[in-house]
């Protein structure tokens, strides 16, 4: 029986092996479906391509080709393969390039800031004060070369540390500058009336410490005001001349990777009269010195919002009774007056409640620190 597709009168002579040869279990599992023969690597030309010189009889096929051999604008499914892999690896690269240049390494925070150690020692006097005109006890003092207000207080050479910039520490500088200006130069700062220019530039950490210290003065290290800043209690004396003669150095270290440290040493003097008297008394002024001593760090943040961190406060100021607590503010032995104790208040172990932790410290005046050849006018 003939089989669908056999020549009409049988297998032809000379063809070796018939249909069972031709027709072999090997060929007939091979299926050349539509797919195989579209993903096919070599596509023959047209006739009308094939009649040019040097013509190749075929061409090979780029996955970017369309599965058909007509160009019909639509890439087929090889191409679009070929596309979207290319477009995800793009993706992925500029998303990569975008996250490290959106988000650098960022150093852990320091942690809160610490709480301020403050010590106060008020010099007193072992003679009665000098008293004059504020320009003549300047000219006759040691302060007569000291310059005025802001202009006292100069910034060093600056040069970057391994971690800081020229520009961050300069920054830093400028901050600590502004700190003594606005706490220790400004007229409502020194007369008691304001203290908002000094909280402003503190780590908000330690704006807790500062308002206690503002509404409840103590002598305990913690919170004392004039670890803070220099004020008058304004019972006892006024400032006479704005005119502060001021002398110090700024120093810079870091102190860790992400901590800059700046250390101000300055000598501020001030002309102060009796808070009774009227301004007609210039002649009945005196001399009132502050030595302080501010250790004060900066970290990144701190830079970037112009804040700081006060660590640690030395002062010294006087003249002052030893027997006069500071904390609340400065109260100068006046022009004519004299020591009226020789030695600090009593301290009761006993006593209950938070000690005084400044109790017992107290200095004496230098007789070169006082001023001569003024006149003495006597105390009011």
């Amino acid at each position: 029986m003939a089989v669908p597709g056999d020549p009409p009168n049988g297998t032809p002579e000379g063809m070796g092996g018939g249909d069972d040869e031709f027709r072999s279990d090997e060929y007939r599992s091979v299926v050349f479906d539509e797919d195989f023969v579209r993903a096919a690597r070599l596509q023959e030309y047209s006739a009308q391509e094939r009649m040019g010189e040097h013509a190749r009889a075929v061409r090979s096929r780029s996955i970017w080709s369309g599965g058909s051999g007509t160009r019909t604008g639509t890439p087929g499914r090889g191409a679009r393969q070929g596309m979207l892999l290319v477009l995800l690896i793009a993706t992925a690269f500029s998303a990569a390039v975008y996250m490290g240049l959106r988000n650098p390494y960022v150093p852990p925070p320091t942690g809160p800031a610490q709480a301020l150690s403050s010590t106060v020692v008020p010099l007193a006097p072992t003679t009665a004060v000098p008293g004059g005109r504020p320009a003549d006890l300047y000219a006759n003092s040691p302060a007569a070369d000291y310059r005025v207000g802001a202009a006292g207080i100069a910034l060093p050479a600056v040069r970057r540390t391994q971690s800081f910039t020229d520009a961050q520490i300069l920054t830093a500088l400028s901050i600590a500058k502004d700190y003594l200006v606005n706490s220790s130069l400004d007229p409502d700062v020194l007369a008691g009336t304001a203290n908002r220019p000094v909280r402003a530039l503190l780590d908000p950490d330690q704006l807790a410490q500062f308002d206690r210290s503002m509404t409840s003065p103590a002598g305990d290290g913690r919170h004392a005001v004039t670890g803070w800043l220099v004020r008058f209690d304004p019972a006892t004396a006024v400032v006479a001349d704005s005119r502060v003669r001021v002398s110090g150095t700024l120093a810079y270290a870091e102190v860790a990777p992400d901590v800059l440290e700046v250390i101000t040493d300055h000598t501020f003097v001030y002309a102060v009269r009796p808070a009774t008297g009227g301004p007609a008394a210039a002649d009945g002024a005196s001399l009132f010195t502050v030595r302080r001593e501010l250790r004060l760090r900066f970290d990144r943040d701190d830079l970037g919002v112009r804040r700081l961190e006060l660590v640690a406060a030395y002062v010294m100021a006087g003249p002052q009774d030893c027997s006069s607590d500071p904390a609340g503010g400065f109260r100068p032995v006046l022009a004519g007056a004299g020591p009226t104790t020789v030695g600090p208040p009593a301290s009761d172990p006993y006593a209950t409640g938070e000690p005084r932790r400044a109790a017992g410290l107290c200095g004496v005046l230098a007789p070169s620190a006082v001023p001569g050849e003024t006149s003495v006018s006597p105390a009011p």
